[in-house]
Parts: C-alpha cells; structure tokens; sequence
C-alpha cells in the first residue's frame, strides 16, 4: 500500500459484559483515533456475543470486506474467553501452545503462579504473530490482516505502539471543530449546501449541552487540509451571516 491509498479497518468488540451494558466500550473510540491518526478510516463498528459461530461468521466477513480488522475482548484465562480458538477456525488454523508465547508469560509470572488458566492465554492461531504487552505480560497476536487485542482499556492503549510498524495507512486524516451556540435546525439547510458542494469531504454536526445551553459542533474531517481550510470558510461565511455564535467546547 502507498499513502495515497485509501486505507480501512473494521472494530471487532467481543464480550457479553458490553452488550449487558455491565461494561462500557471505550475502546472503539481509542482504536479509532488512533488509526485515523496513522491513515486508517474506520468503516465499521459490530459489537457481538462470545458465541463462536457468531465470531467465525462476523470475522469470515469483515476480514474480506476492510483491509484490517481490529478484534477486542476474549483472549484472556476464562471459559469464555473464545476469540483465539474462534480465528483460529475462521482462518482454517491449527489451534495451538505459541511457543514464544509460553516462554513470555513463563518468565512474566513467579514460579507456581503460571497455572492451568493463565496458560490458556497462550493457545493461538498456528504461526501467529505476538503483539508484545507492556503492562501484563499476556500477548496479544495477529494473523494476517486480523489483529486480536485484550478487552481492557488500559492495557489495549499501552499495546497500539507496537503495532505502528505492522499498520499501512494512507494519508493521515485531519479534522477540524467548529462550536456554535444555535441549534441544527438553524443550520441544517447551510450545512448541507456547503457538503453539497464538497462531496469529497465528511461534514458532521453534533449537539451539545454545556453551561446550560444549546450548542452545535461541526466537525469537518478530510485527508487535505486545503479542503478543510476551503469548508471552513464557507461554513464561517453563512454563520457570520446568521450573527451565529462561535464558541469554544
């Protein structure tokens, strides 16, 4: 891939305690950022059930749709900790002991701590590629375009600077926020005329409420700052027209 080349990945978030609500994601929003900032557009979100059928299914798809495909959740000691298994037969893989793996945790934990559980984090897809943690020992891995990340923040986060040599993005996309004090309805026709004429560039607007008011946040995100420099202008030029508010969120 070149950087010219329009880059995309698909977030895979694994794990009942999410779609129970007993967990909150913030993970999808970390990865996100992330891979934007490196030229990775994020084409889609699915969160679903530690169900293997339902994880062979959704990766058989996603990792023929995205150049990438970003798996959070389930590689940890439990019974239900089913992703590694799961790739391992969406790619038609031998499931087994990874034997550098083995010797990372082996050495991570004291002698008599690297029981029958913790061992579990050690069964991968056949030949997978370890992507090395630097807060708790337990890799996580990747085979061919799928990457497979534990489920906590935390430690997903400390993870990503290891992977910044595996990932080829395009250009990085930029974006730019502009604050308003009105509401949508104000600006709905103005706003999309200036996405009318800027096809090329993504235009999003978003309400908020802070200090007791209404507000309006538009977001405009491009490869090109020239672009954005360009809807910016005319976004600018109707809300001075309107004697809109431009404020700081």
């Amino acid at each position: 891939m070149t950087k010219n080349t329009k880059v995309n990945a698909a977030i895979l978030i694994i794990g009942n305690e999410i779609l129970s609500g007993r967990t909150q994601d913030t993970n999808t929003s970390t990865l996100a950022t992330w891979l934007n900032l490196i030229g990775v557009k994020v084409g889609e979100v699915r969160v679903i059930p530690d169900i293997e059928k339902t994880i062979i299914d959704t990766l058989n798809l996603l990792k023929t749709s995205y150049d990438y495909v970003f798996t959070t959740g389930g590689i940890g000691p439990t019974h239900d900790d089913i992703t590694a298994e799961s790739v391992s037969k969406a790619f038609g893989l031998k499931y087994e002991i990874h034997k550098e793996a083995y010797k990372i945790l082996e050495a991570y934990y004291k002698p008599g701590e690297f029981n029958e559980g913790r061992q579990k984090m050690v069964w991968m897809p056949e030949n997978a590629n370890l992507i090395l943690n630097p807060t708790s020992g337990a890799p996580g891995f990747n085979v061919k375009n799928v990457f497979c990340l534990p489920g906590v923040p935390s430690i997903l986060k400390s993870m990503l600077g290891g992977l910044t040599n595996s990932i080829v993005g395009g250009e990085p996309i930029l974006s730019l926020t502009i604050s308003l004090r009105t509401v949508e309805s104000e600006i709905a026709d103005s706003l999309t005329k200036v996405q009318n004429n800027n096809k090329d560039v993504e235009i999003g607007s978003y309400p908020f409420f802070q200090a007791g008011k209404l507000g309006v946040s538009i977001v405009i995100r491009s490869e090109e700052q020239s672009k954005i420099d360009n809807c910016n202008s005319q976004i600018l030029k109707f809300v001075n027209e309107k004697k809109i508010e431009v404020v700081d969120r």
